[in-house]
């Protein structure tokens, strides 16, 4: 009974573990693209996007954004329960696409980690 009892109290350590707010990745891409390309850009930015949160369990958003002062600046909130799912996102053929496809689009790329300040309104807007 004891052994049971451990064996359970594991798995639910591991489940929960998995689900941590602790593990995710949360991240803002602040990317400049050229004017000549941000129409076709901003098709493959839609459709990686779209996509990933379609078939991707471990992405939990992925919202790209254009700066409403300059329409070249695009913002992606991206969030991915854990590391895995964020390695597994870079694998996908839908990623993959869209960075081989937007490289020469792309004046400047920054990827700003971050974490959330509140549990209780990131449970709120986001069902994972």
């Amino acid at each position: 009974m004891k052994k049971i009892l451990i064996l359970i109290l594991s798995f639910i350590a591991l489940f929960s573990s998995e689900l941590s707010m602790d593990n995710m990745i949360v991240r803002i891409s602040d990317i400049k693209i050229y004017p000549e390309y941000l129409n076709e850009y901003l098709t493959y930015a839609k459709e990686v996007a779209e996509t990933s949160m379609e078939k991707e369990k471990g992405v939990i958003a992925l919202y790209p954004m254009i700066v409403i002062k300059d329409n070249t600046q695009i913002k992606i909130l991206e969030i991915y329960k854990n590391q895995v799912a964020y390695e597994e996102h870079i694998k996908t053929k839908h990623f993959q696409k869209y960075k081989q496809g937007t490289l020469h689009m792309v004046k400047s790329l920054e990827l700003i980690d971050t974490y959330q300040l509140s549990e209780k309104n990131f449970k709120r807007i986001f069902k994972y």
